[in-house]
């Protein structure tokens, strides 16, 4: 009986034969002195390289094409240039092997010979440089390179540095460094971390070698995530956006072993950056808390400040970028090999400002619907204590005021829904916006002396 996937195989089978007899005429090598061995199975093969093909480009390998009809030319064909045949005098029993013979062969052998090596090097080249040009200007999609590094390693480590691999960002989070309002100090620290680096490698050596590590620190709703996504899209490294479900698994022993792969596959991934959100969670202080802390809590720190002792007495392009709420909560080795920790505090005045301006400017049509404000936004500015998703979220509740006026007329509507009448929103007026600000709490204004004071003590910019 004939299935659909030995269908698949049938065509390239009959092709390979045809380049087997063909191999065997060429080479005067006995072929059939040789079989196939009993575990190889092509149905299995097909299938292991469609999976491996879908994975890779998330569609299936074209392996069959269609015959042109008879007398159809492509313009476009390449001819190569055909071999002159040559015959090969018979072998004789008694040949003798003199000096001058084996000379001449030598010199005969010498010219035919093809330098193989080098042009496959230079092949190998051209691919990764166009590779990486290709990477650098288009950088939306980033293709991984295959795990062969752990394919010595037993099972157990290939299935760890998988779950790994998950979570690095594949996809472009489209964050630019223009996006982010103010925060100038945070990005030239992150900049002079992961992107100059990169670029100007023979000004970052010695003494200059790049930081490994970088705290940044504030309130919540400040920009830390955001600067996190603005690396993973600007800098051109492999990105691995780590939480405190990426490493710390309930089976004994695991965590530092997914600790300990995480750094190898940012090493082989190098140029890479891990990024460490919500820190104190995984990096507390050690020997803290009432019912003391749990062993294997304890092996997953220390595996976590080995690695990153390692990284600082390397030179592989590794960089951690760790994000937290709550710094006074961070064990004092972990601070110590982050070598620059930075207060991403709230944002200023004109920041305000251009925040204000950004989420509600004078005119803005989202889905054919239009929105006007009359804001007064120097006046606006002046509201202290709040962060910028404190902000964002005010422009909402602004936005939403006139919206909610015409909930009424749209449900009492009983045409049809095509026929929806034409939706006219008031314009937001500085009044309003004055108006949400007073039902709207900011969400960290009690913190900043706290930040502030332990910025006094551990500031490293």
């Amino acid at each position: 009986m004939l299935y659909v996937n030995d269908q698949k195989i049938l065509y390239p089978v009959d092709r390979y034969m045809d380049a087997a007899c063909a191999l065997e005429q060429e080479t005067s090598v006995a072929l059939r002195q040789f079989e196939v061995c009993d575990n190889i199975d092509l149905d299995t093969v097909l299938m292991e390289y469609e999976s491996y093909y879908f994975i890779k480009f998330q569609r299936y390998p074209k392996l069959t094409k269609k015959v042109p009809e008879p007398g159809w030319q492509s313009n476009n064909s390449q001819h190569l240039p055909r071999i002159n045949s040559f015959h090969r005098p018979p072998s004789q029993g008694g040949v003798k092997k003199t000096e001058s013979k084996l000379n001449a062969i030598k010199e005969n052998s010498s010219r035919a010979l093809i330098n193989y090596r080098g042009l496959i090097q230079d092949a190998i080249k051209g691919t990764a440089s166009e590779a990486a040009s290709h990477s650098l200007s288009d950088p939306v999609e980033r293709l991984l390179k295959p795990l062969s590094a752990f394919s010595g390693m037993n099972s157990e480590m290939r299935e760890l540095a998988a779950v790994i691999s998950r979570d690095i960002y594949l996809h472009n989070p489209a964050v630019r460094w223009d996006n982010i309002i103010g925060l100038q100090a945070a990005k030239r620290l992150v900049k002079e971390a992961v992107v100059y680096p990169i670029k100007y490698p023979q000004l970052f050596t010695g003494i200059l070698s790049p930081w490994k590590g970088l705290l940044l620190y504030g309130p919540p709703g400040t920009g830390k995530t955001l600067l996190a996504k603005a690396v993973a899209t600007e800098c051109n490294t492999t990105f691995f956006n780590i939480s405190a479900s990426s490493i710390v698994s309930k089976w004994r022993g695991d965590s530092e072993k997914l600790v300990r792969v995480l750094f190898e596959l940012a090493r082989y991934h190098a140029p890479s950056t891990i990024f460490l959100d919500e820190l104190e969670s995984v990096m507390s202080q050690r020997g803290t808390g009432g019912g003391g802390e749990h062993e294997g809590s304890r092996r997953m720190k220390t595996e976590l400040l080995v690695q990153m002792d390692g990284l600082a007495r390397s030179d592989d392009l590794v960089f951690v970028l760790a994000a937290s709420n709550l710094p006074w909560e961070l064990d004092h080795a972990m601070l110590r090999r982050l070598e620059k920790r930075i207060l991403v505090g709230l944002p200023s005045g004109p920041a305000r400002e251009a925040m204000i301006s950004h989420w509600l400017p004078p005119f803005s049509c989202t889905g054919g619907v239009e929105l006007r404000t009359e804001l007064a936004y120097d006046t606006l500015a002046q509201t202290e204590g709040y962060s910028g998703s404190d902000i964002r979220l005010v422009c909402k509740e602004a936005a939403m005021r006139p919206v909610r006026k015409i909930f009424d007329a749209l449900e009492n509507h009983k045409d049809d829904s095509f026929n929806m009448p034409a939706i006219h929103l008031e314009t937001v007026t500085t009044d309003d916006f004055l108006e949400v600000i007073a039902h709207t709490k900011p969400s960290a204004r009690n913190l900043t002396d706290k930040y502030t004071a332990w910025e006094t003590e551990y500031e490293s910019v």
